[in-house]
């Protein structure tokens, strides 16, 4: 029998939740600063930024799940995403740490969990005591969104 490997997380808060995104899907956190606006963006979406030569849309992460937003705070970050052969930066409360997960670990989303549309969903991990939602970054946005970014970038 061949061991699997755990799965690295990175984890962030949302309000009161605590969020995962595989750590291979991470190009770079980002301390926050406002993206540069850009007109006729979907309401969940703060504009875009420079990083690594490339213009990054960025949503707002809380926003999109249909939490409020909140003001800016010193310990907000940006998590640049990398979704497919594009970047996406997603706007988070704070970024907590990085940490293994066995397999086992991850227990399949629920048809509805908290207001989330579960196809946003890898799964729920439980740690310490609570739980985890592991997101899935290639389905937070769909391909039509993704089209929709990609031409804000061109405008940005």
């Amino acid at each position: 029998m061949t061991a699997v490997a755990p799965q690295q997380l990175v984890t962030f808060r949302l309000g009161e939740d605590r969020f995962a995104v595989d750590i291979f899907a991470v190009e770079r956190v980002l301390r926050f600063t406002a993206p540069a606006a850009v007109p006729k963006l979907p309401p969940w979406m703060d504009g875009v930024i420079e990083h690594g030569g490339r213009v990054v849309p960025v949503i707002d992460l809380r926003s999109r799940l249909g939490m409020p937003r909140l003001a800016p705070r010193p310990e907000q970050r940006i998590i640049v995403l990398a979704v497919g052969e594009e970047w996406l930066g997603v706007t988070v409360d704070s970024v907590h740490e990085v940490m293994a997960v066995a397999p086992d670990e991850i227990a399949p989303p629920p048809p509805i969990f908290r207001g989330l549309d579960a196809e946003y969903l890898r799964g729920l991990v439980r740690h310490e005591g609570s739980l985890i939602i592991f997101l899935d970054v290639t389905r937070v946005l769909t391909s039509t969104e993704q089209l929709e970014l990609a031409q804000a970038a061109t405008r940005g």
